[in-house]
């Protein structure tokens, strides 16, 4: 059985991780945040989506 993780949940998990040990701190990590909202309506957002399904596509062959 294959379990499916959204990329987005998991990401979230690891700025959430990595903002509550302190090794992110929260400004940055929200300029971060922004910058992924405002890449994603960009015209690069398909190529990006693209490359990230391969990927993972690739990962999940083995």
């Amino acid at each position: 059985m294959a379990l499916s993780i959204s990329v987005v949940v998991l990401l979230g998990v690891i700025v959430l991780i990595l903002v509550r040990t302190g090794y992110q701190r929260v400004l940055p990590g929200i300029a971060v945040c922004l910058f992924g909202f405002f890449l994603a309506g960009t015209g690069i957002a398909p190529t990006v989506n693209s490359a990230i399904s391969s990927l993972t596509g690739w990962i999940s062959s083995f």
